[in-house]
């Protein structure tokens, strides 16, 4: 099944996270993105219990531009697009899309196909050979379709998300992982 998206993709502009704090950034939502333990151990931890995982889609599909560059595949390349929401309570706290190129659908990163709503942050971190090589951050605008993906379920939609997406080597293998933290997250007391 080919994913959903049609129309040309507006991407945000990416930044290495070690090139420090935007301006623009307020520090609460920095340390979330610097933040470089399990996301989904963070969140599971802050809901008390009532986490769980929300499967959006799950397709074959091809990476958009900057996705293809930093994942080093033709334009041509299969991926297994996954996009997913880390619910506390019923209320979406991470919007996530996880590309996992055909070719690394291989060994043991085969089972990566399979997680249904497992969080894929349980896999990736339960396994102490996981690489994280690579984080970006990068603000999404309304004109950015991630964003309208993210936030498709808000009454009141924010000015701008931040996000980051970080290329792990898991089994040898690259995945990348994009994260966007909902105002859900950010206005709760919840601490990275």
């Amino acid at each position: 099944m080919p994913c959903p998206y049609n129309r040309p993709l507006g991407e945000p502009r990416w930044l290495d996270i070690r090139a420090g704090r935007p301006g623009n950034l307020p520090e609460h939502t920095y340390r979330w993105l610097q933040d470089g333990a399990s996301l989904t151990r963070r969140v599971t931890a802050a809901c008390d219990g009532r986490f769980r995982v929300r499967v959006v889609s799950q397709c074959w599909g091809r990476a958009f531009n900057s996705e293809r560059r930093i994942l080093t595949l033709g334009s041509r390349a299969a991926c297994l697009v996954r996009e997913v929401e880390l619910l506390c309570d019923g209320r979406p706290q991470i919007f996530a899309r996880t590309l996992i190129p055909a070719r690394s659908l291989r060994g043991g990163a085969r089972r990566l196909a399979l997680l249904r709503e497992r969080p894929l942050g349980a896999v990736l971190f339960a396994d102490p050979h996981t690489r994280r090589e690579r984080v970006e951050i990068a603000r999404f605008l309304p004109r950015h379709l991630l964003y309208d993906v993210a936030t498709d379920h808000l009454r009141e939609k924010p000015e701008a998300v931040w996000g980051r997406r970080t290329l792990f080597r898991y089994a040898g293998q690259p995945i990348l992982v994009n994260e966007l933290f909902l105002p859900d997250l950010l206005e709760s007391a919840f601490q990275p």
